[in-house]
């Protein structure tokens, strides 16, 4: 039996996450800003689901959940990094505060919780952390540009994070939801400005236009993405990035084959910057 600590409770996915581990006899410490709408739902489940109230950006509220955690079922197992939200707005005409929370919720809530678990993962040599990213961690939109950077941040700590600990028997996964029927698009949800300006009807503003028409029709199911999430995890050889829905898998793969041909076609100018005679060796760091 694992226990698994799953932030963002409230977001949809977030419940999904904890059902899908409790349908396979797990222990679950679910959070949220706000846990009146999960405290009706554990009322059946004491003996297995603990609730708490957390905001990921207040580092004394990290700590106490995280202790909490521990005290109750005795270890963390599994932390689901899926409190996130949002922001909208051209990359030029976003105001200063809306970017600053942006990376606070998504980036730096996510590195909070990974150094508040970490300590007793790597004394036990075991764990798995699971990072929410997004298909806009791996490929940017006109419009979203602050929460693609913010969701490729999360991209990046997780792959140096997963090289660190790997070798101390921890996994980590990242995971890169596509459209799912979810709050994501949901009006509250995204921050930011809706004023697109003229030059920027075509990109921003048609985005923004083609999300609110999609939104209650996404193709992705919440409840089979946490369920695959949780496939994962039980993995003897989990992926280190798992895309999910067809949307999201279109377009991922779309983008890095784009991006693959586009620098091998700029192979020779790419080698033609070393000095002529370097020895670096492929494969090597440095």
């Amino acid at each position: 039996m694992k226990t698994w600590l799953i932030t963002g409770g409230t977001s949809g996915f977030g419940q999904a996450y904890a059902e899908a581990a409790l349908e396979q006899g797990d222990q679950v410490v679910l959070t949220a800003r706000n846990v009146e709408r999960l405290e009706t739902w554990a009322r059946d489940r004491e003996k297995t689901v603990l609730v708490l109230p957390l905001d990921v950006t207040d580092p004394a509220q990290v700590a106490s959940a995280v202790d909490a955690a521990q005290n109750r079922f005795g270890a963390i197992d599994v932390l689901v990094n899926n409190a996130g939200g949002g922001s909208h707005g051209a990359v030029e005409d976003t105001g200063e505060a809306v970017i600053r929370s942006t990376f606070e919720v998504n980036f730096f809530g996510t590195v909070a919780m990974i150094r508040a678990v970490l300590p007793r993962m790597r004394a036990r040599r075991s764990g798995c952390i699971v990072n929410i990213s997004s298909v806009g961690g791996v490929r940017a939109f006109p419009g979203v540009g602050y929460y693609n950077a913010a969701k490729f941040a999360v991209e990046g700590i997780s792959e140096s994070l997963r090289q660190e600990v790997e070798p101390l028997g921890i996994k980590v996964l990242v995971v890169e939801p596509g459209a799912f029927r979810t709050k994501a698009d949901s009006a509250g949800y995204s921050a930011g400005t809706t004023r697109v300006l003229d030059d920027y009807a075509h990109t921003v503003g048609a985005l923004s236009e083609a999300l609110v028409a999609m939104n209650g029709k996404q193709p992705g199911d919440p409840r089979r993405a946490a369920r695959a999430v949780v496939q994962a995890v039980a993995s003897d050889d989990p992926p280190h990035h798992l895309v999910l829905g067809s949307l999201g898998f279109d377009q991922v793969t779309a983008k890095l084959e784009t991006m693959l041909a586009q620098i091998r076609a700029w192979e020779d100018v790419a080698r033609g910057a070393d000095f002529p005679d370097s020895t670096h060796k492929p494969g090597a760091y440095v």
